[in-house]
């Protein structure tokens, strides 16, 4: 019996969605991107579909986001990092600057743009929410977001 030769299915439509990573605590974010990505190839979006773009670390990820949002192509945003409390202000600075950075980019694009830069305490607490193969990893999360908001607005 001769093996069976399977194409990859891929668009010629462009890029529709794009993930903005931050690489400060990769090991935490990597976690997430994986588990988006793999939402991603379960609900069918091609990786052609999908830009992944990594910036230096969540302070970082809105203005990133504001550019991938204006262009046409780009359907949804999705926001990964991670934020963990140190013993100064500076993690409140971070986080919520970075919130309402990216809850801006929405308003200005009136696109979806997927918040998903986790803010905790402890390193352990972010691990959590980034567990390999879980289908509660927040990056798997943020993937299903994006698609039913992309749905929902094209709906409106």
């Amino acid at each position: 019996m001769g093996k069976k030769i399977v194409t990859p299915r891929c668009c010629a439509k462009g890029i529709s969605f794009a993930i903005v990573v931050a690489r400060f605590h990769e090991s935490i974010t990597e976690k997430l991107l994986k588990a988006c990505l793999d939402e991603f190839s379960r609900n069918d979006v091609c990786e052609c579909e999908i830009q992944v773009v990594k910036v230096p670390g969540a302070f970082d990820i809105p203005v990133t986001a504001l550019h991938l949002a204006r262009k046409k192509n780009i359907k949804a945003v999705i926001c990964l990092g991670a934020v963990i409390r140190g013993q100064t202000f500076h993690y409140e600075l971070v986080a919520s600057q970075a919130a309402r950075g990216i809850q801006e980019v929405a308003l200005l694009t009136a696109k979806p743009v997927i918040f998903e830069v986790l803010a905790a305490d402890t390193v352990q607490l972010c691990q959590a929410r980034a567990k390999d193969g879980d289908r509660d990893n927040k990056g798997a999360s943020a993937a299903r977001a994006a698609l039913e908001m992309v749905e929902t607005l094209n709906s409106l």
